[in-house]
C-alpha cells in the first residue's frame, strides 16, 4: 500500500502554514538528526499519510545534502512516494530477481514531539526528484506515523507522470506495486517530463499537490 507521499520545502513552516490555509491541517513530526531536517505529518487514510518535509533550523548544517532535493528547492514540491512493506529484504530480492534494483535498506529512527522514538528501515529515497518510482519502508513493531498525523484529510487520486509509461508499468511490476491502492489507485500518464500529482480531500475542498 501507499505509505506515505512526500512534500519538499526550502520553508517548513511557510508550506505548513499554506497547506493549513487550503484546507490541509498538519501535526509536526520530529527531527532527523543529521540530516538536517524535521516534517509534519498529515493522515490521508488507510494507513497512508503525507509527509511534508523541510530544513530544521535547530540542527547544524549537515555534512551531506539534505534529502529530497530539498537544498536546491525554491518552493514545496511533491517529489517522491514510499510503499509500505512487511519483509523489507525479501521485497528487495525479489525486485532484483524481476530486473529492478531499489537500493540497499538502510535503518532510520527520529524521535516525535512527545519523545516517542520511532525506526524504521527503507531503500533509499529517489537522488534526483522528482522520481516516479517510489522507495520501500518496512515499520516493523514501530506505532505507524499515520496513527499520530494530523486527521480529516483523504487521497482522492495518485498520478505519476512520464515520458515511458508503459517503462514506469514494468518497473512498478518489479516492484511488485502495479496499482497499489490504500484504497485509491495509482495512475500512470505519459508527460514530457517525470511529474507526481495528488489530490487530497478535506473538509474545506480539494488540495492539489504536484
Amino acid at each position: 500500500m501507499i505509505n506515505h507521499l512526500v512534500l519538499a520545502t526550502p520553508d517548513l513552516d511557510a508550506t505548513v502554514a499554506d497547506l493549513a490555509g487550503r484546507g490541509l491541517v498538519t501535526s509536526p513530526g520530529g527531527a532527523h538528526d543529521g540530516l538536517g531536517t524535521r516534517n509534519a505529518l498529515a493522515d490521508l487514510g488507510g494507513g497512508t499519510y503525507l509527509e511534508a518535509i523541510g530544513p530544521d533550523a535547530d540542527q547544524p548544517e549537515p555534512g551531506q545534502a539534505r534529502p529530497f532535493g530539498i537544498d536546491g528547492l525554491r518552493a514545496a514540491r511533491l517529489v517522491a512516494w514510499a510503499v509500505r512493506v512487511d519483509d523489507l529484504d525479501a521485497a528487495v530480492a525479489a525486485a532484483r530477481a524481476r530486473g529492478h534494483d531499489p537500493g540497499a535498506a538502510r535503518d532510520m529512527a527520529r524521535l516525535r514531539g512527545d519523545g516517542v522514538r520511532l525506526a524504521w528501515r527503507l531503500t533509499p529515497p529517489p537522488a534526483t526528484v522528482p522520481d516516479v518510482l517510489p522507495f520501500l519502508i518496512a515499520w516493523g513493531d514501530t506505532e505507524h506515523p499515520s496513527l499520530s498525523a494530523a486527521t480529516g484529510a483523504r487521497l482522492a487520486s495518485f498520478t505519476l507522470v512520464h515520458p515511458d509509461p508503459a517503462g514506469t508499468g514494468r518497473r512498478l511490476a518489479a516492484l511488485d506495486v502495479a496499482g497499489v491502492a490504500g484504497g485509491t489507485g495509482v495512475t500512470v500518464e505519459r508527460g514530457p517530463a517525470p511529474a507526481l500529482r495528488a489530490l487530497i480531500a478535506t473538509p474545506s475542498g480539494t488540495v492539489e499537490l504536484a
